[in-house]
């Protein structure tokens, strides 16, 4: 009888330990809200209030759940599901009590990541006229912008390469949405600390 209730302690502190460990362990693979702190110290700021998410606009907040892998509560965003689109007034920030999202006052203060390429799937490196994420940018011919040449295997037409600035790129995902290519996507955000995605 003892040794079944000493088990069972054990294996209901193992449990705790595992869902506090959830609950507190980063990735730094996810996007979060504009303004998050350095992921580590977001982590120690944020309470899982969900006053971002509420804030929101276009509900392009969710808060983490125990399936993906990151601490539970947490903010997130899936650029491709539904980016953040770069509010004038950032709600998102204002609201969080402890600035674990702080120090936006305009849009060049943002940096959730950086769009990086897939140049084996981008329809425009094949010689193909999109410019969807081109177009769509927020900061287009800044954060995006277009490397027109001559196709070598076809003198008569163009290539209209989207290419990145990666210091003007503030991560926000509306490229990443727009992409006319799906499975795998030709263009995604790179959070910050990732050092390669495709």
């Amino acid at each position: 009888m003892k040794g079944t209730r000493l088990i069972k302690i054990l294996i209901g502190g193992l449990a705790a330990y595992e869902l506090l460990g959830m609950m507190k362990s980063g990735n730094k693979t996810v996007l979060r809200p504009p303004g998050a702190i350095d992921e580590d110290e977001f982590l120690a700021l944020c309470v899982r209030c969900g006053k971002c998410n509420q804030a929101c606009p276009y509900d392009s907040i969710k808060m983490g759940k125990e399936n993906l892998g990151f601490g539970i509560g947490t903010p997130y965003i899936d650029a491709r599901d539904n980016p953040c689109r770069l509010c004038d007034d950032y709600p998102c920030v204002n609201v969080c009590p402890t600035d674990a999202l702080t120090g936006i006052n305009n849009v060049y203060d943002v940096e959730m990541g950086t769009a990086v390429i897939d140049t084996e799937h981008c329809i425009a490196y094949k010689g193909m006229r999109c410019e969807v994420c081109y177009r769509e940018c927020p900061l287009i011919d800044e954060a995006i912008k277009l490397n027109i040449y001559v196709k070598p295997d076809d003198p008569t037409h163009a290539v209209f390469a989207p290419i990145i600035d990666p210091e003007k790129c503030v991560g926000c995902g509306i490229c990443e949405e727009r992409c006319v290519i799906d499975n795998p996507v030709a263009i995604r955000v790179k959070p910050r600390g990732i050092k390669e995605l495709f």
